[in-house]
């Protein structure tokens, strides 16, 4: 038995968004689409976030029929989506039955996964989405946003998790938006997170100031079980890390023992 790292590509949603203000148009992404279902993801995000907004009001098209005309062409490989807790993908909260009928319609139309967060790690505002998410019978991923200050203390993390494992979590992610979790504190978290948890721990990464690699490579060591990347065209910056860079580093990396 052995542990062994998993990948999401976020090129068709969080690297595009990050780059390019989301501006990759569906006829763009639909090309590649089979291709990106035949690389073994653990999952494609390819929703979620700003792409519902700008599809709306720059691209004039359908977010909905992006959705129907991804998971038509990916047929192996879950999709999954970032939703902002009650505030569904919109800048303010919605009432509980628009967000019902909103996460029930998005696994209707194909959603498999769901990270659900708040900025403030307000678990109130992800408390509902997490609940109909799991009602709907899509995997419910619960974050725990990183940043540092005084508040965001190792205790605070791990106390939010635990209430997320505790509210039904199916897995947590550790969503580090600015790109500020370096690399030994990444090994500290996420040991801390495996040793806590019994559901499975995801890291999420920005590149800004370039310590996202790093971070990973630590994070592998440590047991995490997935981390984001993209494809490079569509990585470093204010995206994810290159998953030709992090699959060549951890190439080198021993095989870390499941229950490690």
């Amino acid at each position: 038995m052995s542990h062994r790292l998993k990948i999401t590509d976020t090129t068709l949603r969080d690297g595009h968004q990050s780059l390019w203000a989301t501006r990759m148009a569906t006829e763009d992404m639909l090309p590649i689409a089979e291709r990106l279902d035949q690389m073994g993801y653990h999952s494609l995000e390819v929703w979620g976030g700003a792409t519902f907004d700008v599809c709306l009001r720059f691209l004039n098209e359908d977010p909905w029929e992006r959705l129907r005309l991804i998971r038509k062409h990916v047929k192996t490989t879950p999709l999954q989506m970032l939703l902002r807790g009650q505030s569904l993908l919109g800048y303010s909260h919605y009432p509980d039955d628009i967000l019902e009928a909103f996460i029930n319609k998005v696994v209707e139309n194909g959603m498999d996964i769901i990270r659900i967060f708040d900025a403030l790690n307000d678990i109130r505002n992800m408390e509902k989405a997490m609940q109909v998410t799991k009602k709907a019978g899509a995997h419910v991923q619960a974050t725990v946003v990183y940043t540092v200050s005084p508040v965001h203390t190792t205790e605070h993390y791990l106390e939010t998790a635990l209430r997320l494992e505790d509210l039904g979590a199916d897995s947590i992610c550790i969503k580090d938006m600015a790109g500020l979790l370096a690399p030994f504190k990444s090994y500290d978290l996420v040991k801390l997170l495996k040793a806590h948890l019994n559901i499975p721990i995801q890291l999420h990464c920005h590149y800004i100031g370039g310590m996202a690699v790093g971070a990973y490579l630590k994070a592998a060591e440590a047991g995490v079980d997935v981390v984001d990347t993209a494809s490079v065209p569509m990585a470093f910056g204010a995206s994810q890390p290159p998953v030709e860079t992090v699959v060549r580093a951890l190439k080198v990396l021993p095989m870390i023992p499941a229950s490690a």
